[in-house]
């Protein structure tokens, strides 16, 4: 039978399963490109380009994202059961204390975010304090701290910087095919003419699948999340009911968008239908699998 180990390190090993897909497929954009362009200078170029945008939001995410949902941080005096909640669980989990806040809004949901355990935040928005049970509540709160422990922005990070290779390498590439490569392709005679084709079509499909690759990498970090959740209060029935009340609740979340949703304990976004086309480009796995998987585990 299934246990939350067992759970956890399955969800550990598909996570570097898809990140040593994401290098390799990489490693082939990279390739193909630098064939069809002769020129190899510009992967160092898009590696730095991507790699230099990536280290600015990795240091400033905690300010910038705070600052986009409109959240206040919390006084001690004033929120004691909040804060005697996240101190027993950071000593169950040996975290340090992040900073919390507090999203003033009627909707359910909750995120953490920042570079490293020491530079953490968790954020709960005022309608899950209001409408969670202390048990749905500690559940909820284990799971952005499992966040924090699992380095998942670390990790996020430089999925960030994959796709934003990928993106950058096809976009240039485009470019260079319309402005330089059928000259190129005259001169290089009928096999040039084919690998530029190939190449150009590879920059089409490349981005779209190097989303699909990070989304699958953010979905299976919330099911890791989700079990070192259960592990750490020891009653996975908790997060289960949470998260089907924040999936039934009615209210959308203001300060929520595209950029931000992935950071959320739960899609912000309100997306009830799940075919697998639609499922591919989910942040989040359907709320049904995550509840089920927490329900079919024994701690």
């Amino acid at each position: 039978m299934a246990t939350l180990y067992t759970h956890k390190d399955s969800n550990i090993r598909k996570t570097y399963i898809f990140l040593t897909a994401f290098f390799i497929f990489n490693m082939m954009v990279g390739f193909v490109f630098s064939v069809a362009m002769n020129d190899s200078s510009v992967l160092y170029f898009a590696v730095f380009l991507s790699i230099s945008m990536s280290f600015a939001g990795y240091f400033f995410s905690d300010k910038i994202i705070v600052f986009m949902s409109r959240a206040k941080e919390i006084d001690r005096e004033q929120n004691k059961e909040i804060y005697r909640l996240v101190e027993n669980l950071c000593i169950t989990a040996g975290l340090p204390i992040p900073k919390i806040y507090i999203i003033d809004s009627e909707a359910m949901n909750a995120f953490a975010t920042g570079r490293n355990p020491k530079n953490a935040v968790i954020a709960l928005t005022s309608g899950l304090i209001k409408k969670l049970e202390k048990s749905e509540l500690e559940g909820v709160i284990a799971h952005e701290l499992s966040h924090i422990g699992n380095r998942d922005i670390l990790l996020s990070t430089i999925v960030v910087v994959m796709v934003g290779f990928t993106t950058i390498l096809a976009d240039w590439f485009r470019r260079f095919s319309i402005f330089g490569g059928r000259r190129r392709n005259e001169d290089s005679g009928q096999i040039g003419a084919i690998i530029m084709v190939l190449a150009l079509v590879f920059s089409i499909l490349s981005p779209l699948i190097a989303i699909v690759i990070q989304l699958a990498i953010s979905r299976r970090r919330e099911l890791l999340a989700d079990v070192d959740a259960g592990l750490m209060t020891r009653y996975p029935e908790g997060l289960a009911r949470a998260l089907e009340k924040i999936s039934q609740d009615p209210y959308q979340l203001e300060t929520a968008n595209s950029m931000t949703s992935h950071l959320y304990i739960s899609d912000p976004m309100k997306k009830k239908k799940h075919t697998f086309f639609k499922k591919l480009f989910m942040t989040h796995p359907p709320v049904e699998e995550r509840v089920g998987a927490l329900r079919d585990m024994k701690t």
